[in-house]
């Protein structure tokens, strides 16, 4: 069974942080695309800190990944908006976690602001799963 699969092609610079140049979907793979996640507790409330809204929103893309019975390595790109600098230390505990050193592509972009004034991070997730023996 084909898998997605991730490179970073000579000729170009090595990433600057923990993601992939490339991400290939293999052809019979089913997509899946999900909203911005972000730092609510489980209850709805939203606490004020960063780090503890970033805990709280890989909290939750564990939960939409088990809701499908998807793994981090159907993660396929991951586009990530925050409101104010992160701390790359504390957020890589958590990527690593996830994804164990085999990163998805990823785009970084830090806004004025999200959806909501008190929201200070919002990532969103590309998946794809291979259903099919079938590679393109």
């Amino acid at each position: 069974m084909s898998k997605v699969t991730r490179s970073n092609p000579a000729g170009v610079s090595p990433p600057v942080g923990k993601y992939s140049h490339l991400t290939r979907i293999p052809r019979g793979a089913a997509l899946y695309v999900s909203s911005g996640q972000v730092g609510t507790a489980p209850d709805g409330s939203l606490p004020a800190a960063l780090s503890e809204q970033i805990a709280h929103t890989f909290r939750n893309i564990a939960a939409l990944l088990q809701s499908e019975r998807l793994e981090a390595g159907d993660i396929v790109k991951v586009n990530i908006w925050a409101t104010e600098e992160l701390d790359w230390t504390y957020l890589y505990e958590q990527w690593d976690a996830l994804f164990g050193g085999s990163y998805p592509s990823m785009t970084v972009g830090y806004v004025s602001a999200l959806g909501l004034p008190e929201l200070k991070i919002e990532i969103e997730l590309w998946m794809a799963r291979v259903e099919h023996g079938e590679d393109g």
